[in-house]
């Protein structure tokens, strides 16, 4: 958990595909690239945990989201609006019996 007043780094996608591709091209540990770049090896481990589950590193994904998050899709509008209009129709029946 966060300590108040803690500093906390932010390290560029490239900097971080740099680093996933020294790992796995070069062969470098997680505790030698962590000396050499200055940065947690749990830091390390869970980019290449990000990137063995997407063979990626969105921008969004490494910025403290939930892990279960997922993007609001059309569909999801789509079926909230409907949710709404049934609780309105719903509302207006109740006011109506009044």
């Amino acid at each position: 958990m966060a300590q108040k007043g803690q500093k906390f780094n932010n390290y560029s996608y490239e900097e971080k595909i740099k680093i996933i591709d020294e790992y796995y091209n070069v062969g470098g540990s997680t505790y030698s690239l962590a000396k050499k770049y200055h940065i947690s090896r749990s830091t390390i481990r869970n980019w290449i945990e990000l990137y063995k589950k997407n063979k990626t590193i969105s921008k969004e994904e490494t910025r403290g989201k939930s892990k279960f998050a997922r993007p609001i899709t059309l569909e999801d509008y789509k079926e909230r609006y409907e949710i709404l209009k049934k609780y309105q129709a719903f509302l207006k029946a109740q006011r109506e019996r009044k």
